[in-house]
């Protein structure tokens, strides 16, 4: 059985282009995708939520994603949590979470 541990699974659309970077023979693409609930508040009124999810992809995968995805794309994507520390050029420690691609499903793109 796969492993459930560390495993996200998304459906949402995407929030601009895939940006896609070449390090020696291996590619990445990056993008973010939003993802819409909604529900009812204490006083009945609907309310929407977004939350917006940053996607990495690497290899013959990211090439697809380059080649295919525009914004407004709708994609079902399955792959792990990844928690990255950076600093910025004037030394300040950034943080960032992002969704280790494994796997991309195209559902189709908006109208």
């Amino acid at each position: 059985m796969k492993s459930l541990r560390n495993s996200v699974q998304l459906i949402g659309r995407l929030g601009k282009d895939p940006e896609v970077k070449t390090f020696g023979d291996k590619k990445k693409a990056a993008f973010s995708i939003a993802t819409s609930d909604s529900y009812k508040n204490t006083k009945g009124e609907k309310v929407e939520d977004t939350q917006w999810h940053n996607l990495v992809i690497w290899g013959k995968l990211a090439e697809v994603a380059g080649k295919y995805l525009k914004k407004g794309s709708e994609v079902a994507v399955e792959g792990k949590l990844i928690h990255r520390i950076y600093e910025t050029e004037k030394g300040e420690k950034r943080f960032i979470t992002e969704i280790n691609v494994n796997d991309l499903v195209m559902l189709g793109t908006k109208n």
